[in-house]
């Protein structure tokens, strides 16, 4: 069960198989995540946001969509509007699915927020040497294969895994990875899912005065690193204070990320596109 106020919401996952004429509901056996759901699903590519404003407004819809090859947009938005309804007045996190057959999906669940300490206190993540086939393409394949790690993490109380290549950190399994020494902030470019969040924090950044560059953060560097932070749609920025061993920094948030933080919170209620 999860709490939203004084309502208790069911963390039951509604999915959908839309076609051109109708939308039929479907039911899985594991119906308790959206990985599980995308398990059931035949192998195609994907995209995950989550909704602002009462289920009106998404972050980089549009870049989302375009993720789908050949979707119809002006459809899906179509059928979004009316499945996001029973959500409302609270928010929701959705996930599209477009088979290599061209079959369409949305399944949605209610928004579980982070807890507060989460983005007060940071989190601690782990480094893995899993990949994606093809970083730049966001396929359902990379669920499965990375399942045996995402079971891990959770088992271990392990907030995200930090997909390493060549010794040098890429990104995050669920989301984007960023690190900052002497007040520039850096993040990967090549080898990575250019993910739609990692997108508008580096846009807040450089709207708040912040030297970005591209550049992967090399393992042996790690000592050198002051702050350090993973970016994804549903959670937005969220402090990484320890990766496997290392602490980072001081072991707390730092200054320059709760600014960033701040920054994109701004960002996402000046630029939310409504659906």
């Amino acid at each position: 069960m999860h709490r939203i106020g004084s309502l208790i919401i069911k963390s039951m996952i509604r999915t959908w198989k839309i076609t051109k004429t109708k939308r039929d509901e479907l039911r899985f056996g594991d119906k308790f995540s959206l990985d599980a759901i995308t398990r059931q699903l035949p192998d195609g590519y994907y995209s995950t946001f989550r909704t602002y404003n009462e289920c009106i407004c998404v972050i980089g819809l549009s870049v989302h969509l375009r993720r789908l090859p050949n979707v119809d947009a002006s459809s899906l938005r179509r059928n979004l509007i009316s499945l996001l309804e029973p959500f409302r007045p609270n928010e929701a996190r959705v996930r599209v699915v477009q088979t290599f057959q061209g079959q369409v999906y949305i399944a949605i669940e209610p928004l579980k927020n982070l807890p507060r300490e989460v983005y007060e206190k940071g989190v601690g993540v782990e480094t893995t040497t899993i990949h994606r086939d093809n970083p730049r393409q966001k396929s359902t394949a990379f669920i499965d294969a990375s399942d045996s790690e995402r079971k891990h993490i959770a088992k271990e109380r392990i907030f995200e895994a930090l997909l390493v290549k060549n010794w040098k950190i890429l990104e995050g399994m669920t989301s984007n990875f960023f690190y900052m020494i002497d007040d520039i902030l850096y993040t990967a470019q090549r080898d990575i899912l250019l993910g739609v969040t990692r997108t508008m924090v580096i846009r807040a950044a450089r709207g708040r005065g912040v030297e970005v560059r591209f550049r992967a953060l090399k393992l042996n560097q790690l000592s050198a690193v002051k702050e350090t932070f993973i970016t994804s749609s549903s959670r937005g920025i969220v402090p990484v204070i320890q990766i496997d061993d290392a602490r980072v920094g001081q072991g707390g948030p730092g200054k320059m990320t709760r600014m960033l933080m701040s920054a994109y919170e701004e960002y996402v209620l000046k630029h939310a596109e409504i659906i």
